[in-house]
């Protein structure tokens, strides 16, 4: 199993510019050797002659597909406002 040392951490703590304290490291060392350790697993599965994929099952759309239809007009649009201003939808102001 690969193992990552806490000076890697360190230093990958340092290159994202996150701060981590002596127990954050090694838990953090022992969490990123566990997850070296899976990848080298997968790493070992014969894979030839697979496709390449980004999902394992067929994947069918179950949205309709986009057709341009003419937009509604202002009064249609309009109708349903709670309260109207003109031709603008009133709302309650929402700043402080």
């Amino acid at each position: 199993m690969t193992q990552i040392s806490s000076d890697e951490v360190r230093h990958l703590a340092l290159l994202c510019r996150v701060s981590m304290t002596e127990d954050d490291v090694e838990v953090m060392r022992d969490q990123m050797s566990d997850i070296l350790g899976n990848i080298s697993i997968l790493n070992q599965v014969d894979t030839e002659g697979v496709e390449p994929t980004g999902h394992s099952v067929d994947l069918v759309s179950v949205m309709r597909d986009d057709e341009v239809q003419p937009s509604l007009g202002l009064e249609e649009t309009l109708a349903n406002a709670p309260t109207r201003e003109g031709d603008f939808i009133r709302v309650r102001a929402v700043l402080e």
